[in-house]
């Protein structure tokens, strides 16, 4: 992206910057609002402040990190107003509901194989890809990101729909990469666990 271009006002630059990250920070409000409609207003709010702000941008980070910079503090802003501030500057050691990232039962308690899983995982890379691609089974894991606490649910939207780097995540939010990992971890196995066992009943119907 042409940062001169955009320091000058160039309008075509401009609409491609919002062309190439609008989706995303759609998705990123979205974590952070309590609708869909609240999520599209903080996003147009985000441009106007990069319009307003572009001059100052320093390039100590990308101005994708820049820019989502924005859009978090304008959500959490948001969010204050109703309550509803999302705490990303600590992550705790266990999961926020208090339960082990993984229930004791799906490994095997005693025997030579006493640790391992009880039951086989399944491989995601078995899944044929017109199974994938069925709405239902998109609709499964968006349903189980919607659940997760938030500080799971930012870091696998970054992560895994957004295809952001560790580095990129941790200094986003300002955390350690090894609280980076456990959120995201813990926010796979959740995601994991739902798809399991909406394949199971898949395979049961038949």
């Amino acid at each position: 992206m042409d940062l001169l271009a955009l320091r000058r006002g160039d309008e075509t630059a401009f609409r491609e910057l919002v062309r190439d990250l609008n989706p995303a920070l759609l998705r990123l409000a979205v974590v952070y609002s309590p609708t869909r409609a609240v999520a599209e207003e903080t996003v147009q709010e985000t441009w106007i402040a990069v319009l307003r702000g572009i001059d100052g941008f320093e390039g100590r980070a990308t101005l994708r990190t820049w820019i989502c910079r924005i859009l978090i503090n304008i959500a959490r802003r948001r969010a204050a107003s109703e309550n509803r501030t999302l705490p990303f500057s600590s992550f705790a050691a266990d999961d926020e509901d208090g339960q082990p990232v993984i229930p004791p039962e799906r490994f095997l308690q005693s025997g030579p194989y006493a640790g391992h899983w009880a039951t086989p995982v399944h491989d995601w890379a078995e899944i044929p890809e017109s199974r994938l691609l069925q709405q239902e089974f998109k609709g499964v894991v968006a349903e189980e990101v919607a659940r997760l606490p938030p500080t799971q649910r930012i870091v696998i939207t970054l992560r895994d729909v957004e295809g952001w780097s560790t580095e990129e995540v941790c200094e986003l939010l300002n955390i350690e990469p090894g609280n980076q990992r456990v959120a995201l971890h813990r926010a796979r196995h959740r995601v994991r666990a739902a798809l399991e066992r909406y394949m199971s009943l898949k395979t049961a119907e038949r």
